[in-house]
């Protein structure tokens, strides 16, 4: 283990509605409008503040899912969805998710900065570029445009949204005339407590880090190993660097998906039932989707073969996350396993996100290795199943941390922006 860093870690929670596994809405604990009741989501907000956790994030949902594949192939309006939680809460964070693709930076920006002002300055905007047809064409596009396409609209889009949130401070009109957009005018919206929404970035493409180490405020990043997530946290705090921008400017918290269980065989006998209870499909249609590879084409018990490995012939219109392919292919190379023994190690997804499965003591260690080692500020954690998982994490994980020195024990700050200013320095890079 490197040097022990001062501070504390950021701790965040993905709201992947019921949970990230399909099977989370067979539980009796719900009910079948769970994701849809008001009182759903105000819980899992007291939850998450009772374990005073930094922030609850959301992603947008602009189509139907599909259910072969995702867990949650329906999403409520992400801002509006948090008004309801800032409503039952005082002090965690809420971070929603909106694409740049399919937006307009003017109403983004005043409706993101009004409701900065709702949630007494507890808002952020995950900022994402959005890939897929089937979205594109809800919003009357025959298909995405390319990746280096939407970077470049993302750029110009953050860039007049900040300007609109600086007029929104100095009464000045902004007068933006770019390749994208055309903006005389100012916010009728004054300043927030925390003076505008902190900006996530969710992009692990090289375009993507790049955009975030000029604007970001935090990073939710995908990573498989621990020296892979050690690389990406240097790369993202150096590319701040180079913007004139302090490298604790910008937090890197990658999502981590959970069964926790007091032991760790009642954690992984959890796990496995909550996956079997849903449709086989799951594994294979999430891989195949994250490397861009027809994964049901693949033999289960054999490594995988070097023609899924290789480089994307075709940045430009692969639609998958590079970040989360980069991570699964790195995971592989390292251990050569087969199809069947990777699907096992990433605890049935396919994702790009890391899997742990043990004890809320196992996971101190695992959250402690990887802070001490810089790479990490703190994770986005994924439970299996939101409704009995997070409790888990607030009532059993938190207490530990804390005992370690390694979590406050009280909210010291108010605002997400302070959450974020008193965790922990950068370690040296």
């Amino acid at each position: 283990m490197t040097n022990r860093r001062t501070g504390h870690v950021l701790l965040g929670i993905n709201v992947l509605v019921l949970g990230y596994l399909p099977a989370a809405w067979k539980t009796p604990l719900l009910n079948k409008d769970s994701f849809i009741d008001p009182d759903y989501w105000a819980n899992l907000g007291k939850t998450a503040e009772r374990g005073t956790l930094d922030a609850l994030f959301l992603a947008d949902g602009p189509l139907l899912g599909d259910p072969a594949y995702d867990a949650n192939p329906i999403r409520l309006e992400p801002t509006v969805n948090w008004g309801q939680v800032a409503a039952a809460t005082s002090r965690v964070g809420l971070v929603a998710t909106a694409s740049s693709t399919f937006n307009d930076p003017f109403e983004l920006a005043e409706r993101l900065l009004s409701w900065d002002h709702q949630t007494g300055g507890r808002a952020a905007w995950n900022l994402v570029t959005t890939r897929g047809a089937a979205a594109a064409r809800n919003f009357g596009m025959p298909e995405i445009p390319f990746r280096d396409d939407r970077y470049e609209r993302a750029s110009e889009f953050v860039d007049v949204v900040r300007a609109l949130w600086d007029s929104a401070e100095t009464g000045r009109d902004v007068h933006h005339h770019g390749e994208f957009f055309d903006i005389d005018g100012r916010l009728r919206v004054p300043t927030s407590k925390q003076g505008r929404p902190v900006i996530f970035q969710a992009g692990g493409s090289p375009q993507g880090r790049a955009l975030a180490g000029r604007v970001a405020e935090g990073v939710f990043a995908a990573e498989l190993t621990k020296n892979q997530a050690i690389e990406h946290y240097r790369l993202v705090k150096g590319f701040a660097l180079d913007n004139g921008r302090s490298p604790d400017d910008i937090k890197i918290l990658p999502g981590l998906l959970l069964s926790l269980g007091s032991t760790e065989e009642e954690a992984r006998r959890r796990s496995d039932e909550i996956h079997d209870a849903g449709p086989p499909s799951y594994s294979i249609g999430w891989l195949s989707q994250a490397i861009g590879y027809d994964a049901s084409t693949l033999k289960l018990d054999e490594p995988f073969p070097e023609a899924v490995l290789g480089p994307i012939k075709d940045t430009q219109t692969f639609l998958g996350s590079i970040g989360f392919r980069e991570s699964i292919v790195a995971q592989i190379r390292k251990t050569n396993p087969t199809v069947r023994e990777y699907l096992k190690q990433t605890r049935y997804t396919g994702s790009g996100h890391a899997g742990f499965v043990g004890t809320p003591e196992q996971l101190a260690d695992h959250i402690e290795d990887w802070f001490h080692a810089g790479a990490i500020d703190g994770f986005n954690l994924q439970p299996d199943r939101l409704i009995d998982g997070l409790a888990v994490i607030v009532d059993e994980l938190v207490p530990i941390l804390r005992k370690r020195g390694l979590y406050r024990h009280e909210y010291e700050t108010a605002t997400l922006r302070e959450h974020f200013q008193a965790a922990s320095p950068t370690p040296p890079l």
